[in-house]
């Protein structure tokens, strides 16, 4: 579904658009960008500007003003650039309230938000025609390893970030080649993975943390509170690291970190083998978490390690809960949880950052309000 993909322009936003320089035409809701055939046009290219940042479908209809080839039809497909929508919407709360099903191109989708071009959660798992999708948005290939083409392709950080936020979906939730070689193995997690690996370790070190407490409603307390930190952590995480677009250094080696850190997982948001974090890209992570700890708690350092085992287990919890919210069918308190997420995928990336909870995006005002549909 290629099409989904595409950005959406307003009627005023097309209408702009009436030069030599930058000329937009319609048809319909598909939105044509036409600049480069003005002036080839056999019509002259009076006859477009004429038309510019209008509907063309009856003048193209019309054999008696200039009877049009299929060619022309062709070459209209190939300039296929956005779709026209009635309101344009800004990233903030009161605007996604006011989000109703016939907002949109109807014909294409009910509902496409511009900012991720989607319309619900279910269009997360419609299956992306790669051929087209490549051919007509100049990004990534699904079909070729991923990490050159992002490192090669030359991307300004500006259409990389409106791309990389635009979802497609490979093969009904299989994995694209991100490296293409004997790497593959190690960018591919499977869920189960995370509780084997880390929980034995928490236990270890729990155990360990133990031995320095008398009181062991101490050791309660200091495990529990790591966990309670953790969920700050996993906010923080989200919006200044796994988010931080704006800061985002204009060059290939910073959207190439961008793209292997998180920019893989929007861009392939239902891949059930790149939703839970690689052991390895853990342990670099985890590392100045564990020296902070011990800085913090410097004076003992059983409750140091007590309350970064909290943490690890906060953090097992967080990668499990991601990948339910994205793969299983859960209770209700969880069918809620799992709606908030996805919109952060299907409806606007740069509020909700909360996985395991919404508390902190109420707390520092970056609370999702999801698409209410209305008759």
């Amino acid at each position: 579904m290629p099409g989904r993909t595409l950005p959406t322009l307003t009627k005023a936003e097309v209408e702009s658009h009436n030069t030599t320089k930058s000329c937009y035409v319609t048809i319909g809701t598909n939105v044509y960008d036409v600049t480069d055939f003005v002036e080839s046009h056999p019509g002259g290219a009076d006859l477009i500007l004429d038309y510019a940042g209008k509907d063309v479908a009856e003048i193209l209809k019309d054999a008696d003003s200039h009877k049009h080839s299929d060619s022309a039809y062709e070459i209209l497909e190939e300039s296929h650039v956005a779709f026209l929508v009635t309101e344009k919407l800004a990233p903030n709360g009161k605007d996604q309230k006011k989000v109703a099903d016939s907002q949109i191109n109807e014909k294409v989708t009910p509902s496409v938000h511009p900012r991720t071009g989607m319309s619900c959660e279910e269009d997360l798992s419609k299956e992306t025609d790669y051929t087209s999708d490549y051919k007509q948005h100049k990004f990534l290939d699904l079909s070729r390893p991923l990490l050159l083409q992002v490192w090669n392709g030359g991307f300004s950080k500006e259409f990389y970030l409106d791309q990389v936020h635009r979802p497609r979906h490979y093969k009904g939730g299989a994995s694209a080649p991100l490296f293409g070689n004997f790497l593959e193995p190690l960018s591919l997690t499977p869920w189960w993975l995370v509780p084997i690996i880390w929980l034995p370790c928490i236990s270890y070190g729990t155990y360990l943390a133990s031995q320095g407490f008398e009181n062991k409603l101490g050791l309660v307390a200091a495990w529990v509170s790591g966990v309670l930190i953790w969920t700050l952590v996993e906010y923080i995480l989200h919006r200044c690291l796994f988010h931080l677009d704006d800061y985002l250094p204009d060059n290939r080696v910073g959207i190439t970190l961008h793209f292997v850190l998180h920019g893989v997982h929007h861009y392939l948001p239902m891949d059930k083998y790149r939703l839970v974090m690689p052991p390895t890209l853990f342990v670099v992570l985890a590392t100045p978490f564990w020296k902070l700890a011990h800085a913090l708690f410097y004076w003992n350092w059983h409750l140091a390690t007590a309350v970064y085992c909290g943490g690890i287990f906060g953090y097992v919890c967080y990668d499990l809960t991601h990948y339910f919210l994205h793969h299983q069918n859960l209770p209700l308190w969880y069918k809620e949880l799992k709606k908030y997420h996805l919109a952060h995928h299907f409806l606007d990336y740069e509020l909700g950052f909360g996985v395991t909870s919404r508390f902190w995006d109420r707390v520092f005002g970056t609370e999702l309000v999801t698409v209410v549909k209305t008759k």
